[in-house]
């Protein structure tokens, strides 16, 4: 029997029902938000947690005409009163805000009216309603406006852009004698862009404006569901809204509904024959506390199956990592010594815990204004999580996972290189030193590096991350030797070496092989570093490109110290 296709990229509910693709089922969200609604409820996730897919699921649930069998098997079938009361009996309104960005207001501005007209064109209906007079279809047809002196593009005035939520539901609520269920997913991706690109001032009018009209002052409203990665404080955006509720990372209610359970992840894997691979899944996408539910990253996990599926030798990666620009984790990292301290960092890389404050409420033009807040954003966007439950103001953050802490690890290593792009002198100490065969130069200028950057406490991170990030420091070195023929990780003899070196001209081979020295002991490490190279035939790509001096090295590394040792051919 054939499998289900892995959703990747798809978060249409309709399409992955109908299409053969692999559902988690978050229909019981449905039930959840029913029975503990606000009028206007609001919930924050970070990125790729499923927040467009339940906002689709959502519009299928209660619009009306919805093809009822797309909930056939899921939970919220049981519950056949309230499926009875709710599904296909309402008016929907569903946008989402993701592309509502540019590099310009104009362009912004631009974007919003188009998924505004887009919506409303679902209705066409309205234009020749008999239910409605003819001032009514003038407001409607301003919604869907042309504009052909600007390649047939959609126009509305900014008075219109603001009441066209609150004017479309209020023309479906006439015509169809219903209040209207509105769906808005990324309310705030329109003002993390203007903040980055100077605009801010302009846009928080704007998506306000719309918002208080839509969601405040709005008589045909039943009841709306935002999304967004954060909750805008209200005195920016929800100004004197207070029908407004909260499901955020901390808050009690739909916190399974969002992201990957361990039943969930265990049941999708032994669906795809993959079940053997469930405890590295777990190390790598899992341990995102929201509220009193531990949860993965439902991207991460459904493209690690993809990839296994593909190549079953394959290491897990960061798929999240290339979703973003992740500028909040490189803001973060360079304000250490500005308020972030190297132990802090090194704490969280380390797998431990740090106390700060959290505010939930942030304004995105104020974000990098304080550390605190800071501290919050990465909170917010899941690169940091709760490590428990909190009790108090105060709450202990951890890095999630594998593959977040990845992300810290890469970005502090480009910091790294950053410095030694403007240290010529010491690329030239430590690359001499290397060539000449000269250990004790090597360990002394590599330990100077080492003080210079976070040091990799001795925890319960495994040592296959210790390795690959002081690995990753020498490479920060070695990458300025162009004229160097320099590979990593490549297959050679038996196995695979760490660093290896070519210099052409000289005939001169080099292998690096690093060790963590997870007990203090760094000449026990180099001693297993030399062997590896030895036991695996390192040497043997070398020698078959007819290098006649070959330096073996064995470097040990613990916490910020260092040791180096050499062996010579011939």
């Amino acid at each position: 029997m054939s499998r289900k296709m892995l959703p990747i990229g798809v978060d249409d509910f309709e399409k992955i029902r109908t299409a053969g693709y692999y559902y988690v089922d978050k229909s019981s969200m449905i039930r959840e938000l029913l029975e503990n609604r606000g009028e206007v409820n609001l919930f924050t996730r970070p990125r790729r947690f499923g927040k467009s897919l339940n906002i689709s699921m959502l519009r299928s649930f209660f619009e009306i005409g919805t093809d009822k069998t797309l909930f056939s098997g899921l939970e919220i079938s049981k519950e056949t009163k309230l499926c009875e009361q709710y599904m296909g009996q309402y008016p929907v309104i569903s946008i989402s805000l993701k592309t509502a960005h540019g590099d310009t207001y104009e362009f912004a501005r631009n974007e919003l009216c188009t998924i505004l007209a887009k919506e409303a064109l679902r209705f066409s209906f309205l234009s020749t309603s008999e239910k409605l007079n003819e001032t009514e279809k003038q407001l409607y047809k301003q919604l869907i406006r042309v504009d052909n002196t600007l390649n047939g593009t959609f126009c509305m005035s900014e008075s219109t852009i603001t009441s066209s939520l609150n004017t479309l539901s209020m023309l479906l609520e006439k015509h169809l004698g219903k209040q209207v269920i509105i769906l808005i997913d990324e309310y705030d991706v329109p003002l993390a862009k203007a903040s980055s690109h100077g605009y801010y001032d302009k846009m928080i009018i704007l998506i306000r404006n719309m918002l208080d009209a839509a969601l405040k002052t709005n008589r045909s409203l039943y009841f709306a569901v935002l999304t967004g990665c954060l909750r805008i404080s209200k005195e920016s955006v929800f100004t004197g809204l207070n029908n407004l509720k909260t499901y955020s990372l901390s808050d009690a209610g739909c916190d399974e509904q969002f992201g990957f359970t361990d039943a969930e992840v265990k049941q999708m894997l032994e669906y795809y024959g993959l079940s053997s691979y469930y405890e590295t899944t777990r190390e790598w996408y899992d341990g995102y506390l929201i509220s009193s539910a531990y949860v993965y990253n439902p991207w991460d996990v459904i493209n690690w199956c993809n990839q296994l599926l593909t190549n079953p030798d394959k290491q897990p990666k960061s798929f999240w990592k290339n979703s973003s620009g992740n500028e909040e984790v490189k803001s973060f990292l360079k304000c250490m010594g500005k308020g972030v301290t190297r132990n802090q960092i090194e704490r969280l890389i380390a797998g431990e815990t740090v106390q700060r404050k959290i505010e939930e409420q942030l304004t995105y033009n104020a974000i990098y204004d304080n550390i605190d807040n800071l501290w919050s954003l990465l909170y917010a966007t899941g690169y940091l999580t709760l490590s428990e439950v909190p009790s108090g103001g105060l709450v202990r953050l951890k890095i999630p996972n594998n593959e977040v802490r990845g992300i810290f690890s890469d970005f502090i290593l480009e910091l790294f290189q950053e410095q030694v792009a403007n240290d010529g002198v010491l690329v030239e100490k430590f690359s001499t030193a290397l060539k000449d065969g000269n250990p004790t130069e090597v360990e002394r200028v590599f330990t100077g590096c080492m003080g210079k950057t976070i040091s990799i406490r001795d925890t319960a991170v495994k040592n296959e991350f210790k390795e690959s990030f002081y690995h990753g420091l020498l490479l920060g070195i070695l990458m300025f030797k162009t004229d160097w023929g320099i590979v990593s990780n490549r297959e050679a003899g038996k196995g695979y070496f760490d660093i290896q070196i070519e210099i052409e001209d000289e005939e001169i081979g080099i292998i690096i092989e690093v060790k963590y020295a997870g007990n203090g002991d760094l000449d026990a490490a180099c001693k297993e570093a030399m062997k590896q190279i030895h036991d695996n035939d390192y040497t043997a790509e070398l020698k078959k490109d007819d290098m006649q001096t070959i330096l073996k090295y064995g470097i040990a590394c613990y916490k910020k110290q260092c040791k180096v040792v050499l062996e010579q051919e011939p």
